[in-house]
Formats: structure tokens, C-alpha cells, sequence
């Protein structure tokens, strides 16, 4: 099936479309939310939710951009906006300790099952991904697409919205970051 006919079928509402959709894009999905979230748990979360937008609102794709990109643009939008909500959980949790709440504040270690790091290189993949999730969050795409996802800069910066050279910059502050916070780890 092209893209097109998918796309068509899509907006059809044909069914067998929608299941080709998700059998085809799945694993870009995942991973890529995986990628950004590192906890698989969410990442399956983000991945529903994503096709479920997809299906709600594919009468506005346009098909300006290839539907790959489309899909790269929703999950990293979702999974900003599932770090953006823990992390305000976190704050709310840290106010009402300080105010004498009982609640303890759940920290959100990774458990690492990406499908590309071999078990012996657990350890050294872990510390990565860490510092990954410290990386400013236009970092951390850029970083993820790029790195984890293999996309080339150009399609990085039409799934992020940006020029090549914002992109470039982006990948060269990401690796300056990185690189100073895998050397804290190391220090400590």
C-alpha cells in the first residue's frame, strides 16, 4: 500500500487501513518515545495515544510532510507533554512534603529495554540515557531522532520544525552537554 492510499483509506475510516497504519508505524512510534521517556511503560502510553490522534485527526493532514514525519512530530509533542506533567507532579509532590503531606514522590529510574543495547553494554547505555533525559528538551529530540532513530539532520528538522543549521546547532550543544554530564556521572 502507498502512502497515499493509506492516507486516503485513512481518511476514509477504512479499518484495515488504521491496522496497517499501526502495524507498519508501531515500532517508529515506540521507539521513539522510548527514546525520549525511557520507561516503557509510558512509552507504550505515549504510542496509543498517538495513533488515537492520528485517528481523530486525519482529515487535517494535509500531506505536506511525509506521514513518518507527521507521526514523529505527535509522539514527540505527547511524550514532552508526559515529562512536562511528571515533572509538575514532582514539584506539587516536593510542595506538600515541605507542607507536611504524606505522599512520597515516586523518582523515575529507567528501566532500560530499548531493543538496540546489548546486554553487555546495559550499564554504559543506562548512564547514557540519563544524561540523555537531563539534555533541554529540543536537545533531547533532536539527540533522540538523530542518534537513536538514525534520521539524517534534514529530516530532523522538518520533524521538529526548524532550519538544518538550528538542527546542527541543536546535535553540537547536545553533544557539548553530554559530554559534561557523563563526566560528572563518572566524577562522582
Amino acid at each position: 500500500m502507498t502512502e497515499q492510499e493509506l492516507i486516503a483509506g485513512l481518511k476514509r475510516g477504512d479499518e484495515s487501513s488504521f491496522q496497517y497504519l499501526v502495524e507498519t508505524y508501531k515500532d517508529l512510534v515506540y521507539n521513539t518515545a522510548y527514546g525520549l521517556l525511557q520507561q516503557a511503560q509510558d512509552a507504550e502510553d505515549v504510542a496509543q495515544e498517538v495513533f488515537l490522534q492520528v485517528f481523530r485527526s486525519i482529515q487535517s493532514f494535509k500531506s505536506e510532510a511525509k506521514l513518518s514525519t507527521w507521526l514523529y512530530r505527535i509522539t514527540t509533542s505527547r511524550a514532552l507533554d508526559l515529562i512536562r506533567s511528571k515533572k509538575s507532579k514532582k514539584r506539587f509532590g516536593i510542595i506538600q512534603r515541605l507542607w507536611g503531606g504524606d505522599e512520597e514522590v515516586a523518582l523515575d529510574i529507567p528501566d532500560l529495554h530499548h531493543p538496540g543495547v546489548a546486554m553487555e553494554q546495559k550499564e554504559d547505555a543506562e548512564q547514557l540515557m540519563r544524561a540523555i533525559s537531563k539534555l533541554p528538551d529540543n536537545q533531547r529530540i533532536a539527540f533522540t531522532l538523530h542518534k537513536l532513530e538514525g534520521l539524517s539532520y534534514q529530516e530532523v528538522s522538518e520533524i521538529m520544525e526548524n532550519s538544518l543549521p538550528a538542527v546542527e546547532s541543536l546535535m553540537h550543544r547536545a553533544r557539548l552537554n553530554l559530554r559534561k554530564i557523563l563526566e560528572q556521572q563518572i566524577l562522582k
